[in-house]
């Protein structure tokens, strides 16, 4: 079964990118591969609970139980040693990735405070995009009474673009809403 995202991709998107960037071939057209979801919680190297609960939460939005990141290196002053707990990531693709970027753009990003849109310098270059979000609580799944500490989190979606002109026209053309 496809996510109704993927139908209007296929259907809508890249009819509409051949047409704005005149690709000869259909599977010229760049589309989203992955989107990686990731919580890096410094506060890990005390209190390891924080882990389980960030662990638990990026969970519940993904729909996938997330890998543990541990550190490489050692560093004194931030009284990191290597291997121990840092944070947490997921990759999605496919159907959740779609069924997951359909749950930012209409429920969560209307959520977030003082919303403007989102910032369109956050490309590295080769057509992906991150974007940075304060506040676990802007997603439904998460109960507001149950949240010990507030977590941010890093979301990059990685596309086949080649530039970022082309993966820009690709996220908005999905319906992400760059500002004005």
């Amino acid at each position: 079964m496809k996510a109704r995202l993927q139908e209007y991709y296929e259907k809508e998107v890249v009819p509409q990118l051949i047409k704005e960037f005149g690709y000869k071939n259909p599977m010229q057209v760049p589309k989203l591969e992955k989107i990686v979801i990731n919580m890096g919680l410094g506060e890990a190297t005390q209190n390891i609970k924080i882990l389980d609960s960030a662990v638990e939460e990026l969970a519940l939005i993904t729909g996938q139980r997330p890998v543990i990141c541990r550190a490489k290196k050692s560093i004194a002053a931030f009284k990191l040693r290597a291997g121990m707990p840092i944070g947490c990531k997921v990759t999605l693709r496919r159907t959740k990735m779609y069924d997951f970027f359909d749950k930012l753009v209409h429920f969560a990003l209307p959520r977030v405070r003082d919303f403007k849109g989102v910032s369109d310098k956050s490309f590295d270059g080769r057509g992906n995009y991150t974007l940075g979000i304060r506040e676990q609580i802007v997603f439904p799944e998460i109960d507001y009474d149950k949240i010990d500490k507030i977590k941010g989190m890093n979301i990059t979606f990685v596309t086949t673009a080649k530039t970022d002109e082309e993966a820009k026209a690709l996220l908005e053309k999905l319906g992400l809403p760059f500002r004005r």
